[in-house]
């Protein structure tokens, strides 16, 4: 009606009845932004079944050429409202996102795939190969080498691994040159060397020791550093010796002269590193030293040590008596009435008497006795390892012997002084000696031909 109005004819028929049917509520959101904007508007909302519809709301402008119809009053003539159902769209995009969710993972797996084995390849591979050859070198092979197969990280851990393997075997191979020399010094050579550990444990006997000490390494392994001469304070002494001090004495062993250079080894800081000893055989130059001693130390009369060789060797009974805790016996006698008897047969007569004397004297002694000249018609016994009881016994047999025996028809009787060492008094030879002739006196002072000990 409006239209034909403003039209002026009837170009369009009358309705007879106009239905109006509500789509959108005049207070809708979407509708009244639609209006508002002028513009196309859409929006999701469920259908009577509940199932989710796309709606598009599109404006139908009140264009110039519409108002000959309608008017210019209004900017938007109406709307169109467009539905569609998202059932199909969405059942199409679950479909697309469960296809594309399958082809990530199997593009992740296959991903992962050539990672793993391009990791394998160019990391575990290398490092266990460097693993592998670290693993041999630490068990003493020292000729692994590793592929160099780039100049990545791993390519220069394996350049530095070969680096320092190629430094070792050189070090090693130096250090084996210097030890086989050092092995076949050790095996060739005629001194004894032994070796300990920071325990005291030998763990190195060379071949000569055991020729020296006529015992295998197990036995000196076994017995121990100490043990060597079966007298562990003589070691002790070569140990505890300090450089600058009087060399100790040769070691009589296994018939040999051994000297005996024995040290501790400490590190830097002052810790115990091991002992080691050396042994070298010096029984020619002993006995040497000993015959030109024995040259030099003999009377020319009799035969016997004299008295310069008493001094010496009197100090040293002592100090063993001493080290060993054993007594020490010294006898000093004379001729009675020597000088009466020189006086009436001579002076031959009476060298003959100390020269028989002397014989008596030298046989009647042990072998580890000593005999000595003490000068004039003096005489002294040194006897190791005798107490009083004992030196009283030899000094009586003795005194009977000589008075027994004949020179040139001539009976020829002793008197016999006794010392002990130790005894209270008697600290130094001198006062041991001043002790037996204090015997000596007394024996002469009794009568002679007799034997006296004063304590």
């Amino acid at each position: 009606r409006n239209v034909n109005r403003r039209r002026g004819d009837e170009e369009f028929l009358e309705r007879d009845t106009v239905e109006r049917f509500e789509i959108l509520s005049a207070d809708n959101a979407d509708l009244r932004r639609a209006l508002k904007t002028e513009r196309l508007v859409s929006y999701y909302e469920e259908d009577a079944e509940g199932q989710r519809v796309l709606s598009f709301l599109a404006p139908m402008l009140n264009q110039k050429e519409c108002h000959k119809c309608h008017g210019g009053r209004d900017a938007v003539r109406g709307l169109v409202k467009i539905s569609t159902s998202m059932k199909a769209a969405e059942a199409d995009i679950v479909a697309t996102r469960t296809q594309s969710l399958g082809l990530l993972v199997v593009a992740l797996g296959t991903i992962m795939l050539t990672v793993n084995m391009v990791m394998r390849r160019s990391i575990v591979e290398p490092m266990r190969r460097v693993t592998d050859a670290m693993s041999k070198a630490s068990r003493g092979d020292l000729t692994q080498q590793v592929p160099v197969l780039g100049r990545d990280e791993l390519g220069q851990m394996a350049e530095s691994f070969n680096h320092m393997i190629a430094q070792l075997l050189h070090t090693y191979s130096g250090l084996q040159h210097e030890q086989d020399k050092l092995t076949t010094i050790i095996l060739g050579a005629r001194e004894g060397i032994v070796v300990t550990d920071a325990e005291e444990n030998v763990v190195l006997v060379n071949p000569a020791t055991e020729n020296l000490l006529g015992k295998p390494a197990a036995a000196v392994m076994r017995q121990g550093f100490l043990q060597l001469f079966d007298d562990p304070q003589r070691m002790t002494e070569r140990l505890d010796a300090r450089t600058g001090d009087e060399p100790l004495d040769a070691i009589e062993f296994n018939d040999h002269f051994l000297e005996v250079n024995a040290a501790r080894i400490v590190s830097p800081d002052g810790s115990a590193v091991g002992s080691a000893a050396l042994i070298r055989d010096v029984t020619e130059q002993k006995r040497l030293q000993q015959r030109l001693r024995k040259l030099s130390h003999t009377d020319g009369l009799t035969g016997l040590y004299n008295r310069r060789f008493l001094d010496e060797a009197l100090l040293s009974e002592m100090r063993r008596a001493t080290r060993y805790g054993h007594p020490l016996g010294l006898l000093l006698f004379d001729v009675d009435h020597f000088k009466r008897f020189n006086d009436r047969y001579g002076h031959d007569m009476g060298d003959r008497v100390l020269q028989a004397i002397a014989n008596e004297f030298n046989h009647d002694l042990r072998g580890l006795d000593i005999a000595c000249r003490y000068g004039g018609e003096e005489f002294a016994a040194i006897l190791p390892n005798t107490n009083g009881q004992g030196a009283l016994f030899v000094a009586e047999r003795l005194r009977r012997r000589v008075e027994q025996t004949m020179v040139e028809g001539n009976t020829v009787t002793i008197s016999i002084g006794v010392a002990i060492f130790p005894t209270d008094g008697i600290a130094t030879s001198v006062e041991f000696l001043a002790a037996a002739d204090r015997g000596l006196y007394a024996a002469k002072g009794s009568g002679r031909n007799c034997v006296k000990m004063v304590g």
